[in-house]
């Protein structure tokens, strides 16, 4: 009998606790035969590593002597960890049993997949997709990502509708299950983007060197959500819109990337302004703030990203059209309804 792959489930806390205490037992009820679990603490402030010593003194613990952020808190993790695979798990996420088997067992069926994400339903609204990810990421082109189950703030109910695992464009950094080896030749996560999209953009390079990402849906978990940042905080709307111009920016190339990031700055410029008549300054100044950033990073600051091997490649999960009109003017609320005439 083949021995199965090891897997290392690495965990990134920032203050914590009170996840770590909720979902731990059901991460512990794991029934796959060769896995490990390691938490990086992100210079949490709260008693995290000393609430793990006592209740789980197995699990490794790195600390980081600071927040570095989603991305590069996790690169730096990673550099200490061997395995065959790595499954990046949120401390809010609560996992089902049995959820590991499906995920390695796809991934060994076909080498050409590189990464795969589960079934994310929401932890409050158990029978509805979670923002994060749902079924799977996809992107369109104008760089907006959406997923199976969750088309901007609105998220369908899971009644089965997208339980065929298939190829997609990226994977939930909620649950990502990555091969070891190609999150290290791709480069891993840029570290500039500190946090948000950063899955987006490794998916999008490890597919333009010739790898698959899937979905997984016969694994399930449950995520909270919004446990670090929560939706509206002007931080995130910053990291959000800055990153994904970067993003674009990296992984585009020639008159199209011109051209998609000319559309992007005027569309964006258009939901700034209506938030602010709506009263939302904060949501204003941090569309603006982002895009002088990203300003800053084509003149400054590129060298400190990590740039794609290569820029041509068939790109899975990509959808050509675009979606914010697809949905706020025509009105298609569901995942089924912007694809089905792709």
């Amino acid at each position: 009998m083949m021995m199965q792959p090891s897997v290392a489930i690495v965990i990134l806390n920032w203050n914590g606790k009170k996840y770590l205490e909720a979902f731990l037992p059901f991460l512990f009820a794991t029934t796959y035969p060769r896995y490990r679990v390691i938490v990086a603490d992100n210079g949490s402030a709260d008693d995290s590593v000393s609430f793990l010593q006592e209740a789980y003194p197995s699990i490794e613990i790195i600390r980081l002597d600071d927040n570095y952020g989603f991305a590069k808190g996790y690169n730096l993790a990673l550099q200490q960890v061997e395995a065959d695979y790595y499954i990046l798990l949120n401390s809010d996420v609560k996992v089902s049993a049995g959820w590991i088997e499906p995920i390695i067992s796809l991934l060994e069926q076909d080498k050409q997949i590189a990464a795969c994400q589960p079934k994310l339903l929401s932890y409050h609204h158990p029978r509805h997709f979670e923002y994060a990810g749902g079924a799977g990421g996809w992107l369109d082109y104008y760089g907006y990502p959406f997923a199976m189950g969750r088309v901007f703030d609105i998220s369908e109910e899971d009644t089965g509708q997208y339980d065929q695992s298939q190829p997609i464009f990226w994977a939930s950094g909620a649950a990502l299950c990555i091969r070891a080896s190609v999150f290290h030749e791709a480069g891993g996560f840029d570290d500039y983007f500190f946090a948000h999209q950063e899955e987006i953009d490794l998916c999008w390079r490890i597919q333009l060197l010739g790898y698959k990402i899937y979905s997984c849906p016969s694994s399930l978990v449950y995520h909270v959500g919004g446990g670090t940042l929560p939706k509206g905080n002007s931080l995130k709307t910053y990291l959000n819109f800055r990153n994904n111009n970067i993003m674009i920016y990296k992984n585009m190339y020639g008159w199209r990337k011109l051209y998609v990031l000319t559309v992007r700055a005027m569309l964006d410029a258009v939901s700034a302004f209506k938030s602010l008549l709506k009263g939302d300054g904060g949501y204003f100044v941090a569309v603006f703030s982002a895009h002088l950033s990203f300003i800053k990073w084509i003149v400054v600051d590129q060298k400190k990203s990590v740039f794609p091997k290569n820029k041509r490649a068939f790109l899975y999960g990509y959808l050509k059209k675009n979606v914010a009109w697809a949905h706020f003017v025509e009105g298609k609320k569901k995942f089924s309804e912007l694809v089905g005439d792709k």
